[in-house]
């Protein structure tokens, strides 16, 4: 997990309980897998006994941070943050102890020592301590202003996002003063806003702070790690459904999987060896993915979640059965068969189906099977299951019972799956 810290860092966190911080920016009501990383550090810092401080930006998110950005953002309505930051400190209770006596974990929203903050004040207590010079030095800001290696033109940069460092540093010099914090931590893409924070500490107080970063999570092409073709993969279930979540995990190649499970469980060392050269063995039966699937999945939606997640999957891959079906909730059932054709069928055509085979061709209009003699001949050959039972005969009754009282899972042959929807 851990790509750089500054000296002394070591010896700080040696010497007794030390508080620490990351920033998270709250430009939606959820964090995803690439903010998981980064609350790790958190996590690990808590566990080792230190105090671990959450501080989510209220006041840096009406402004945008331009690390690893190629454009300007959209600002965000106080409205709008407010919804966001309610919905980020609900998660980040999942993994930080907020009640454990001297080193529980504490939330911060930088809006409450901003909001009264008048702009020539600013420019008055903090913008004269830094020159522009050491401003423009940062990589966040090189890559902004200066042309491709095609001498392509920059983007460029506003004022705004320029003054972000400024005022990320200023957090920290403000928690130093006031929460005693002496470490701020993040992702390696903050490395040059955090040096900024622990430069006016030492510029405007003559005192000392850190700074760790973790390695930047990526994916195996050198993008940002936390995204599937469909976005972002998201903590809110509301957002990417646990089955979702839990089939990102499993997809995982081996060396990612390999990579991650050390980043984002907290299995024992000796555990993850003995996991990683199970899959060796065997790479076939995905068994680092599994466990980190199951690890992630459980603790950032729940046991149960995991559970049914791990039933859903089974169901493409022909296990599982009626009951299996039935214990899906709507959402679930939904998120595994959304890539299949989905046929909408009336309540009264539904009804008014005498067989099976009229169900199959006529009232689905062809979409299953392009005529009754098709459909006819694969159930005779034992090719038809619906919610996976197999359909007997031609003439079997309309008496299936509906899944969430309106779904029926029909498979045609091994591979092929389709969701009739009766309204």
């Amino acid at each position: 997990m851990l790509h750089d810290f500054m000296p002394g860092t070591e010896e700080q966190l040696a010497s007794g309980m030390t508080t620490g911080y990351i920033g998270f920016d709250p430009t939606a009501s959820s964090l995803h897998i690439g903010n998981l990383a980064t609350i790790m550090l958190l996590v690990h810092l808590q566990r080792a006994g230190h105090k671990p401080i959450a501080l989510v930006g209220g006041a840096t998110g009406m402004i945008g941070d331009p690390s690893g950005k190629s454009a300007e953002r959209n600002l965000l309505d106080e409205a709008t943050l407010q919804a966001n930051l309610a919905g980020i400190r609900k998660q980040l209770e999942k993994f930080l102890d907020f009640n454990c006596g001297n080193n529980a974990a504490e939330i911060v929203n930088n809006y409450d020592w901003f909001k009264d903050f008048s702009f020539l004040g600013f420019l008055r207590e903090v913008g004269k301590h830094l020159t522009v010079n050491y401003m423009m030095a940062k990589d966040s800001v090189k890559k902004r202003i200066s042309a491709d290696e095609e001498g392509n033109r920059a983007e460029g940069l506003s004022f705004t996002e320029f003054s972000y460092q400024l005022i990320q540093g200023y957090d920290f010099y403000h928690l130093y003063k006031n929460k005693n914090v002496r470490l701020q931590m993040g992702a390696s893409d903050q490395w040059g806003n955090i040096t900024t924070g622990t430069e006016l500490i030492r510029r405007i107080d003559d005192g000392k702070a850190f700074a760790l970063v973790g390695k930047l999570v990526t994916k195996s092409d050198g993008t940002k790690f936390g995204k599937s073709e469909g976005g972002n993969v998201w903590l809110d279930p509301a957002y990417t459904s646990p089955y979702k979540f839990y089939q990102f995990w499993l997809n995982l190649s081996d060396e990612e999987a390999e990579k991650l499970i050390k980043v984002y469980t907290l299995l024992p060392q000796d555990e993850i060896a003995r996991l990683t050269e199970e899959h060796k063995q065997a790479p076939h039966l995905r068994v680092l993915q599994k466990a980190l699937a199951k690890d992630v999945t459980i603790r950032v939606h729940s046991e149960e979640d995991y559970k049914s997640a791990v039933d859903a999957s089974e169901i493409l891959f022909g296990k599982g059965d009626l009951e299996t079906l039935k214990g899906l909730k709507e959402d679930v059932l939904l998120s595994v068969f959304e890539g299949v054709p989905q046929i909408e069928v009336s309540k009264s055509n539904y009804v008014g189906a005498a067989t099976v085979s009229d169900l199959l061709s006529d009232v689905t209009e062809g979409k299953i099977f392009e005529s009754k003699g098709e459909a006819k001949r694969m159930i005779k050959n034992g090719g038809v299951s619906i919610n996976r039972q197999k359909i007997q005969g031609t003439e079997e009754p309309v008496n299936y019972e509906l899944l969430q009282e309106k779904y029926l899972v029909v498979q045609k042959g091994k591979k092929n799956y389709f969701l009739i929807s009766v309204n």
